[in-house]
């Protein structure tokens, strides 16, 4: 393992205080917040606008912003991203912590299409598979991306569409879907209780792109046997953190 560069890092630190704020910053504070001798800070200032990472902000006279160097890079990092793969790396993650089985999720039309799944390590666990498809409202997944949908694209989704049971406890009719989707907004994560299993319940989180929309949900599943009120609270936390993980990963910025 070699050693930091002291200068390298300096840069990148300032290049990072970036992201907080307004996005723009002067000298004088870049001085103040990293605690960096004032002629550092001008020379790697100097060099960083010199290469397009940084660039004077028009009509601010001594304050810099992001250049398009930095949008270069965060675009060729998001072209490489593939969901499946980094999704599958963070259910493992999840699942390791918890020795649930881990799913991640998208929506098509009002299915769910699992694209990653981890496996639980106890001998009794749930029976799925990557790829395959769901009624959106009889899961957990499904229900946290019905519920980030647009409230247009919902109404047009299930105007004329059939809510198939898959067992007693499926919801069935329009209405009481809303009013569950309604409680998923305001709670943050999804709840699903033996409605797509009569063995399973779930508990899934919001995944979320670098422009902040909703692309996919992070879910643990468990078998009724190792379910309890207290478990479900613990659960709901660790898919809400799986989830960010998986959202960061995606260039989201919104924190957990």
């Amino acid at each position: 393992m070699g050693r930091l560069v002291p200068a390298v890092t300096r840069a990148l630190d300032i290049l990072e205080l970036f992201l907080q704020g307004d996005g723009t910053l002067s000298a004088p504070e870049i001085t103040r917040r990293l605690q960096l001798p004032r002629t550092t800070v001008h020379e790697l200032l100097t060099t960083l606008a010199a290469r397009a990472y940084l660039v004077p902000v028009p009509d601010q006279p001594g304050r810099y912003r992001l250049g398009v160097r930095t949008h270069q890079l965060g675009s060729r990092y998001a072209e490489q991203l593939d969901l499946a793969a980094e999704g599958r790396q963070v259910a493992r993650e999840i699942a390791e912590s918890c020795g649930e089985t881990v799913h991640v999720a998208i929506l098509e039309d009002l299915d769910v299409i699992y694209i990653a799944k981890v496996d639980s390590t106890h001998a009794v666990r749930m029976v799925s598979a990557a790829g395959r498809r769901l009624p959106a409202h009889c899961t957990s997944v499904g229900k946290m991306l019905l519920a980030s949908l647009p409230e247009g694209e919902f109404e047009a989704r299930i105007a004329d569409a059939e809510l198939v049971a898959m067992t007693p406890n499926s919801i069935v009719e329009p209405d009481a879907l809303r009013a569950a989707l309604d409680a998923v907004r305001e709670r943050g994560v999804a709840v699903e209780h033996q409605e797509s299993n009569p063995d399973v319940s779930c508990v899934a989180a919001p995944v979320r792109d670098g422009s902040g929309r909703v692309v996919a949900a992070l879910s643990i599943s468990v078998p009724m046997v190792r379910w309890t009120d207290g478990r479900e609270g613990e659960l709901a936390g660790l898919a809400a953190r799986g989830a960010a993980d998986l959202s960061e990963r995606l260039g989201h910025r919104g924190g957990r």
